[in-house]
Protein backbone atom coordinates (compact mmCIF):
# COMPACT_ATOMS: atom_id res chain seq x y z
CA UNK A 1 0.00 0.00 0.00
CA UNK A 2 1.09 3.58 -0.55
CA UNK A 3 -0.73 5.17 2.38
CA UNK A 4 2.18 4.96 4.80
CA UNK A 5 3.55 8.32 5.87
CA UNK A 6 7.11 9.28 4.97
CA UNK A 7 9.56 8.20 7.72
CA UNK A 8 11.32 11.57 7.28
CA UNK A 9 8.22 13.62 8.09
CA UNK A 10 7.62 14.25 11.82
CA UNK A 11 4.39 12.63 12.99
CA UNK A 12 1.68 14.55 14.80
CA UNK A 13 1.46 13.70 18.49
CA UNK A 14 -1.67 11.58 18.04
CA UNK A 15 -0.11 9.79 15.05
CA UNK A 16 3.06 9.09 17.04
CA UNK A 17 0.96 7.76 19.92
CA UNK A 18 -0.79 5.40 17.51
CA UNK A 19 2.56 4.30 16.11
CA UNK A 20 3.88 3.49 19.57
CA UNK A 21 0.66 1.61 20.42
CA UNK A 22 1.01 -0.42 17.25
CA UNK A 23 4.66 -1.22 17.97
CA UNK A 24 3.84 -2.23 21.55
CA UNK A 25 0.95 -4.41 20.38
CA UNK A 26 3.04 -5.97 17.58
CA UNK A 27 5.80 -6.72 20.06
CA UNK A 28 3.34 -8.65 22.24
CA UNK A 29 1.52 -10.41 19.39
CA UNK A 30 4.65 -11.48 17.50
CA UNK A 31 6.41 -12.51 20.72
CA UNK A 32 3.48 -14.76 21.60
CA UNK A 33 2.58 -16.13 18.16
CA UNK A 34 5.64 -15.60 15.98
CA UNK A 35 5.83 -13.80 12.66
CA UNK A 36 2.85 -15.68 11.21
CA UNK A 37 0.59 -13.41 13.26
CA UNK A 38 -1.52 -11.09 11.10
CA UNK A 39 -1.68 -7.30 11.05
CA UNK A 40 -5.36 -7.68 11.92
CA UNK A 41 -4.30 -9.30 15.20
CA UNK A 42 -1.85 -6.46 15.81
CA UNK A 43 -4.52 -3.86 15.10
CA UNK A 44 -6.96 -5.57 17.45
CA UNK A 45 -4.39 -5.70 20.26
CA UNK A 46 -3.53 -2.02 19.68
CA UNK A 47 -7.17 -0.99 19.67
CA UNK A 48 -6.95 0.63 16.23
CA UNK A 49 -8.25 -0.17 12.78
CA UNK A 50 -6.03 -2.15 10.43
CA UNK A 51 -6.02 0.88 8.12
CA UNK A 52 -4.26 2.83 10.86
CA UNK A 53 -1.59 0.13 10.99
CA UNK A 54 -1.03 0.44 7.24
CA UNK A 55 -0.78 4.21 7.50
CA UNK A 56 2.12 3.82 9.90
CA UNK A 57 3.70 0.76 8.19
CA UNK A 58 3.20 -0.09 4.49
CA UNK A 59 3.40 -3.86 5.10
CA UNK A 60 4.26 -6.43 7.73
CA UNK A 61 7.93 -6.48 6.77
CA UNK A 62 8.20 -2.77 7.60
CA UNK A 63 6.66 -3.43 11.00
CA UNK A 64 9.00 -6.37 11.57
CA UNK A 65 11.95 -4.15 10.63
CA UNK A 66 10.94 -1.56 13.22
CA UNK A 67 10.51 -4.19 15.93
CA UNK A 68 13.74 -5.97 15.09
CA UNK A 69 15.68 -2.72 15.21
CA UNK A 70 14.29 -2.11 18.69
CA UNK A 71 15.26 -5.64 19.78
CA UNK A 72 18.78 -5.23 18.43
CA UNK A 73 19.05 -2.00 20.38
CA UNK A 74 18.07 -3.98 23.49
CA UNK A 75 20.74 -6.62 22.87
CA UNK A 76 23.36 -3.94 22.27
CA UNK A 77 22.29 -2.26 25.51
CA UNK A 78 22.52 -5.58 27.36
CA UNK A 79 26.05 -6.20 26.08
CA UNK A 80 27.08 -2.64 26.91
CA UNK A 81 25.69 -2.81 30.44
CA UNK A 82 27.16 -6.26 31.12
CA UNK A 83 30.58 -5.03 29.95
CA UNK A 84 30.53 -2.64 32.91
CA UNK A 85 30.49 -5.60 35.34
CA UNK A 86 33.87 -5.55 37.13
CA UNK A 87 34.50 -9.30 37.02
CA UNK A 88 35.13 -10.54 33.43
CA UNK A 89 33.48 -13.93 34.01
CA UNK A 90 30.42 -12.36 35.61
CA UNK A 91 30.21 -9.94 32.68
CA UNK A 92 30.00 -12.81 30.18
CA UNK A 93 27.49 -14.69 32.32
CA UNK A 94 25.45 -11.50 32.61
CA UNK A 95 25.21 -11.24 28.83
CA UNK A 96 24.30 -14.89 28.26
CA UNK A 97 21.65 -14.82 30.99
CA UNK A 98 19.99 -11.62 29.83
CA UNK A 99 20.25 -12.37 26.09
CA UNK A 100 18.73 -15.83 26.52
CA UNK A 101 15.94 -14.34 28.63
CA UNK A 102 15.18 -11.86 25.84
CA UNK A 103 15.29 -14.48 23.08
CA UNK A 104 13.33 -17.03 25.06
CA UNK A 105 10.41 -14.70 25.64
CA UNK A 106 10.08 -13.62 22.01
CA UNK A 107 9.19 -16.17 19.32
CA UNK A 108 9.46 -13.57 16.58
CA UNK A 109 12.99 -12.57 17.56
CA UNK A 110 14.07 -16.20 17.48
CA UNK A 111 12.46 -16.71 14.07
CA UNK A 112 14.25 -13.67 12.64
CA UNK A 113 17.67 -14.40 14.09
CA UNK A 114 17.70 -18.12 13.31
CA UNK A 115 16.22 -17.97 9.82
CA UNK A 116 16.93 -16.32 6.47
CA UNK A 117 13.24 -16.41 5.56
CA UNK A 118 12.70 -12.93 7.03
CA UNK A 119 15.70 -11.04 5.72
CA UNK A 120 19.32 -12.17 5.75
CA UNK A 121 20.61 -8.62 5.35
CA UNK A 122 18.63 -7.52 8.38
CA UNK A 123 20.21 -10.25 10.52
CA UNK A 124 23.70 -9.65 9.12
CA UNK A 125 23.45 -5.96 9.98
CA UNK A 126 22.39 -6.82 13.52
CA UNK A 127 25.28 -9.24 13.88
CA UNK A 128 27.71 -6.52 12.77
CA UNK A 129 26.52 -4.39 15.70
CA UNK A 130 26.39 -7.14 18.31
CA UNK A 131 29.38 -9.36 17.47
CA UNK A 132 32.16 -6.88 18.43
CA UNK A 133 30.54 -6.30 21.82
CA UNK A 134 30.25 -10.01 22.56
CA UNK A 135 33.76 -10.63 21.21
CA UNK A 136 35.06 -8.09 23.72
CA UNK A 137 33.29 -9.90 26.57
CA UNK A 138 34.74 -13.23 25.44
CA UNK A 139 38.27 -11.83 25.03
CA UNK A 140 38.15 -10.16 28.42
CA UNK A 141 37.07 -13.42 30.12
CA UNK A 142 39.83 -15.33 28.34
CA UNK A 143 42.46 -12.74 29.24
CA UNK A 144 41.41 -13.05 32.87
CA UNK A 145 41.90 -16.81 32.72
CA UNK A 146 38.22 -17.38 33.51
CA UNK A 147 37.02 -18.74 30.15
CA UNK A 148 38.50 -21.80 28.46
CA UNK A 149 40.83 -20.69 25.70
CA UNK A 150 39.29 -22.94 23.03
CA UNK A 151 35.91 -21.21 23.25
CA UNK A 152 34.99 -19.50 19.97
CA UNK A 153 32.81 -16.42 19.47
CA UNK A 154 30.59 -18.46 17.11
CA UNK A 155 29.77 -20.78 20.01
CA UNK A 156 27.77 -17.98 21.65
CA UNK A 157 24.68 -17.85 19.39
CA UNK A 158 24.46 -21.64 19.29
CA UNK A 159 24.49 -21.80 23.08
CA UNK A 160 21.65 -19.27 23.03
CA UNK A 161 19.78 -21.39 20.47
CA UNK A 162 20.16 -24.52 22.59
CA UNK A 163 18.90 -22.89 25.74
CA UNK A 164 16.05 -20.97 24.12
CA UNK A 165 14.91 -24.31 22.69
CA UNK A 166 14.55 -25.54 26.27
CA UNK A 167 12.33 -22.53 26.94
CA UNK A 168 10.29 -23.22 23.81
CA UNK A 169 9.66 -26.88 24.55
CA UNK A 170 9.57 -26.96 28.35
CA UNK A 171 8.72 -23.41 29.39
CA UNK A 172 5.06 -24.15 30.07
CA UNK A 173 6.05 -27.06 32.33
CA UNK A 174 9.02 -25.45 34.10
CA UNK A 175 9.65 -21.81 33.12
CA UNK A 176 13.11 -21.65 34.69
CA UNK A 177 14.33 -25.08 33.58
CA UNK A 178 16.72 -23.48 31.08
CA UNK A 179 18.73 -22.06 33.98
CA UNK A 180 19.60 -25.61 35.04
CA UNK A 181 21.23 -26.20 31.67
CA UNK A 182 22.82 -22.77 31.61
CA UNK A 183 24.59 -23.73 34.85
CA UNK A 184 25.81 -26.96 33.23
CA UNK A 185 27.01 -25.07 30.16
CA UNK A 186 28.78 -22.44 32.25
CA UNK A 187 30.61 -25.11 34.23
CA UNK A 188 31.82 -26.48 30.90
CA UNK A 189 33.03 -23.04 29.82
CA UNK A 190 35.10 -22.27 32.89
CA UNK A 191 38.86 -22.44 32.55
CA UNK A 192 41.03 -24.44 34.91
CA UNK A 193 38.71 -27.33 35.72
CA UNK A 194 39.32 -30.84 34.43
CA UNK A 195 37.60 -30.94 31.07
CA UNK A 196 37.22 -32.78 27.79
CA UNK A 197 38.93 -31.02 24.86
CA UNK A 198 36.46 -29.45 22.45
CA UNK A 199 36.20 -31.24 19.13
CA UNK A 200 35.59 -30.55 16.34
CA UNK A 201 36.60 -26.91 15.99
CA UNK A 202 34.04 -24.13 16.32
CA UNK A 203 32.19 -22.92 13.25
CA UNK A 204 33.47 -20.21 10.95
CA UNK A 205 31.25 -17.20 10.32
CA UNK A 206 30.20 -18.66 6.96
CA UNK A 207 29.35 -22.02 8.52
CA UNK A 208 27.37 -20.26 11.23
CA UNK A 209 25.34 -18.47 8.54
CA UNK A 210 24.44 -21.83 7.00
CA UNK A 211 23.41 -23.35 10.33
CA UNK A 212 21.35 -20.35 11.40
CA UNK A 213 19.53 -20.30 8.05
CA UNK A 214 18.05 -23.74 8.65
CA UNK A 215 15.52 -22.86 11.32
CA UNK A 216 11.86 -21.92 10.92
CA UNK A 217 11.60 -22.76 7.22
CA UNK A 218 14.84 -21.07 6.15
CA UNK A 219 16.19 -21.75 2.69
CA UNK A 220 19.08 -23.84 3.94
CA UNK A 221 16.95 -26.62 5.35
Amino acid sequence: MSTAESPDRPLRKDAERNRQRILAAASEVFAESGLAASLDAVAERAGVGVGTVYRRFPDKEALIDALFEARVDEIVQIATECAETPDPWDALVCFLDRAITLHGGDKALKEIVFSTAHGHERVSGARDRIKPLVAALVARAKDAGALRDDFDITDTPLIQLMLTSVIEYAGDVSPDLWRRYLAIVLDGLRAGAQRTPLAPEGLSDDQLDVVMSRGFGGAGR
